[in-house]
């Protein structure tokens, strides 16, 4: 992944650690889907893509994808807020 990718681009086909490499903060997301889950995403599923993810434990694809989409684009807008005021 390039360093100029925007967070929010997460797609599919990336696995659990690379949007986690990408965005922290989507550690959060993935935490909220564990009960659904029935186990820890991020301590079980770390190496699998989203969409055997979402397929492995029966999630909602697009809603996954959207929730950390949604994640990750407000720790980009925090990212640009805190490198303004610190400027």
């Amino acid at each position: 992944m390039s360093q100029e990718q925007s967070n929010a681009d997460i797609t599919p086909d990336m696995s659990v650690l690379d949007v986690l490499s990408l965005c922290r903060d989507t550690e959060d997301v993935f935490r909220s889907y564990d009960e659904a889950a029935g186990e820890c995403i991020c301590c079980n599923a770390l190496f699998e893509t989203l969409c055997d993810v979402a397929e492995k434990y029966n999630l909602d694809l697009e809603q996954l994808i959207n929730d950390l989409r949604a994640t990750a684009r407000k720790s980009d807008r925090e990212d640009i807020h805190h490198a303004r005021t610190a400027s």
